[in-house]
Parts: structure tokens; C-alpha cells; sequence
């Protein structure tokens, strides 16, 4: 198989596992909207019965809250093990890894998800027990924890049955408006990415690093099927697709703009 066909080929089928789950989420009603503030506190209605629901599973503690960090030691492997354009390899990793970084964590202040939240209608507020107090944006954008010690004027209600648990630090969230699923999004970055990786020559040693990688990219496109079915609303898992690839294809830019020969080291 060429290499724009596996690239192609990973694309396909992580087109059709975020699809497929999604059609699947609205036939069965298995999917939790994660941007409903009374809903998105509480546990998935079927954690009980659907060990992957649970956001305490080994799937998403151990491997999805660490995905980037898997994906990066995968690909360390790939590099390592063939030497073939590592510049420019690195080069992709650090366009992919900016990417989401400016996305998920911060850009000049929120991150560019958290903006898009937010221009969308999106609320900042406190989950104090089972109601959603809102509070001013600034809050959110800054991420600090507050609690009735600290920030006093925000707890100007006592909240009957509840008052004890708003003396606990609390994290500002952003809910309502759009939330894309961070996962769809970064899990398809890491599949595009790493079948990018993986056409690379192969050596001995680089053989073992293919066989990980391999079975990485399988397990985030099983992870990719999982988060489709049980978590965010489908406009959101869609747009966690569409961000990714994008993603993926800014971290081409150094081969464009990088005409090596394809034994070159650099």
C-alpha cells in the first residue's frame, strides 16, 4: 500500500468509527451531553451497566486523559528506531503538539475551544452539589479555584443541604454553548498522526516500534468509537473530527515546505 493510501486508509476509518458511533449514540440514546451543567455532573445514566461509560474506567484514567503523552512516546519510538528525516518528523510532532496545545489549553489566554464556547453561548459558573450557580466569564478564562473563604462575594446564596460543600475549593467551568468533544478531536489528531509516522523505512529495531505504534492507533480508534457513543452531543463529536484532521494536516506544513530526499537523516 502507497503511502498516500495508508494515510487515506486512516482517515477512512476514523471517519467511519466517529460516524458509526454517533449514528449509534442517537439510535440508542447512549450518549451524555456534556455541556448540560445539571447533566454533565453528574455519573452516565448507563455507568452501571457500560464499563466504558464510566469515566473511572482503565480506558479513559490510564490511556484518553494521557493521549497526547501516549502518542508522543509512540512516535519517540518511531524516531528513534528509524532516523529517516527526523528533522522534519520533529518538526511535525511540534506543529501537532502547538496545535493542541493552542486549542485545549491556551491561546494569549483561554484556549481557543474555551473561546468558542463561550462566543457560542457558553456560561461560566460553580457546580455547588447539584445546582449550577453562574458566574462572571473572567473566572473561567482564569481558571483559579475559588470557594466561599476566598471569593466570598460569589457565594451570596446559601444553598440548602449543600452550604457545607461550597466551603471546598471549586474550578470555574465553561457549560452550555459548543463544547467540542477534546477527545474526538485529539484522538483523530493521534491516529492521522501516527499512521503518518508509521510509513517511515523500516530497520529491525524499527519493526517493534511499528508493532506499538500499530497497536496504539488501534486502541485510539477503538477509544475514538467508545467516545462517540457515550459522551458530547453529535454536532460536537463532528466537530471534534473536523478540528483534528485539520490539526493534522497543519502538521504537514514542514513536509511542504522541506523537498529532502527520502533516505535524507534531516
Amino acid at each position: 500500500m502507497s503511502v498516500l493510501d495508508f494515510r487515506i486508509a486512516a482517515f477512512v476509518v476514523t471517519a467511519i468509527t466517529v460516524f458509526h458511533g454517533t449514528y449509534y449514540s442517537l439510535q440508542n440514546s447512549t450518549y451524555l451531553d456534556t455541556s448540560d451543567p445539571f447533566l454533565t455532573s453528574q455519573p452516565h445514566h448507563l455507568a452501571d451497566t457500560h464499563t466504558f461509560a464510566s469515566k473511572r474506567s482503565l480506558l479513559n484514567v490510564v490511556f484518553l486523559k494521557w493521549s497526547w503523552a501516549w502518542t508522543t512516546l509512540a512516535f519517540l519510538f518511531l524516531l528513534t528506531s528509524s532516523p529517516v528525516k527526523r528533522t522534519r518528523r520533529l518538526l511535525q510532532w511540534a506543529f501537532a503538539s502547538g496545535a493542541w496545545f493552542i486549542l485545549t489549553s491556551w491561546f494569549f489566554g483561554p484556549s481557543l475551544l474555551a473561546r468558542l464556547i463561550a462566543a457560542s453561548g457558553g456560561e461560566c459558573g460553580l457546580h455547588i452539589g447539584g445546582a449550577f450557580v453562574p458566574i462572571s466569564q473572567i473566572y473561567c478564562s482564569t481558571r483559579i479555584p475559588v470557594s466561599r473563604s476566598t471569593h466570598p462575594e460569589l457565594f451570596p446564596v446559601v444553598f440548602e443541604g449543600i452550604e457545607a460543600l461550597s466551603s471546598d475549593p471549586l474550578i470555574p467551568r465553561l457549560r452550555r454553548g459548543h463544547d467540542v468533544s477534546g477527545h474526538v478531536f485529539l484522538l483523530t489528531l493521534s491516529v492521522l498522526f501516527l499512521a503518518d509516522q508509521l510509513r517511515q523505512t523500516r530497520t529491525s529495531a524499527h519493526r517493534y516500534a511499528i508493532a506499538a505504534s500499530g497497536a496504539l492507533v488501534s486502541l485510539w480508534v477503538f477509544s475514538l468509537w467508545v467516545t462517540s457513543v457515550y459522551f458530547h452531543a453529535p454536532s460536537e463529536k463532528i466537530s471534534g473530527f473536523i478540528l483534528g484532521t485539520a490539526c493534522f494536516f497543519f502538521s504537514q506544513i514542514p513536509l511542504w515546505y522541506s523537498p529532502k530526499s527520502e533516505n535524507s537523516t534531516t
